[in-house]
């Protein structure tokens, strides 16, 4: 039985490894055994087309990529992505690549072969020390973890809907980022044929009239003309 347990929300894990048989026959496998909810690609090209959409919680990235280095994708990551995690797992051994990963903006060097039991532990000590971090610091409009409530920069609570938590949900995704309008109304219905576009606009406006109620100030959502609304967490 493995001494690790997943905590109750898994971590969503991206795994960017071009080692086919690795990736998929022995990590992924395995940590799913673990608990983790992971995605698996083989290319710099294909992770950065999966994080347009969603962020994970940890990155798992090796060094030689068939399409770009691993250090310097490292620290552009690091610089979009402050608050995910970032494990290095390589075949590259020396003092001065494990020097190079971490001054880069990995959390984590490890290197291959990896045993999996000691690939989990970073994975949640990372985590963990992430989100003791997130805790002190957060300063920003954000969801619970079940999209229950929308927690405000000061600490104040708003209780949501299923629908509202859809929508928030869909436009936190991508914060300061134009939604499209089709985007939103795909997140709040599967049958969006049916669906009148005007019930999303009153949607919207009932959600700002509700935090500015309860919290007393405005809520940063804002229509973009032509494309849709935009969360904006600057």
């Amino acid at each position: 039985m493995n001494s690790i347990h997943a905590v109750k929300a898994p971590l969503r894990v991206l795994m960017l490894e071009d080692d086919e048989l690795l990736r998929d026959r022995v990590l992924v496998p395995q940590l799913q055994r673990f608990g983790f909810d992971i995605t698996a690609v083989g290319s710099a090209a294909e992770l950065d087309r999966y994080t347009q959409a969603h962020w994970p919680d940890i990155l798992i990235l090796d060094v030689g990529l068939p399409d770009a280095d691993g250090f310097e994708l490292t620290c552009k990551l690091r610089a979009q992505m402050s608050d995910v995690g970032i494990v290095m797992l390589t075949g590259r051994n020396t003092t001065a690549d494990r020097v190079r990963g971490l001054s880069e903006g990995a959390d984590a060097y490890l290197t291959k072969p990896v045993d999996t039991d000691l690939l989990a532990a970073t994975l949640y000590s990372v985590a963990r020390r992430l989100r003791a971090s997130q805790a002190q610091t957060q300063r920003h409009w954000r969801l619970d973890a079940d999209d229950w409530c929308l927690l405000s920069p000061s600490g104040g609570m708003v209780a949501l809907t299923k629908t509202e938590g859809r929508l928030l949900s869909k436009l936190l995704e991508k914060p300061n980022q134009a939604v499209s309008r089709d985007e939103l109304i795909k997140a709040l219905t599967a049958n969006v044929y049916d669906f009148d576009p005007h019930r999303l606009d009153s949607l919207i406006h009932r959600l700002r009239k509700k935090a500015q109620r309860v919290l007393g100030v405005p809520l940063p959502l804002t229509a973009v003309h032509g494309e849709g609304y935009v969360f904006l967490l600057i």
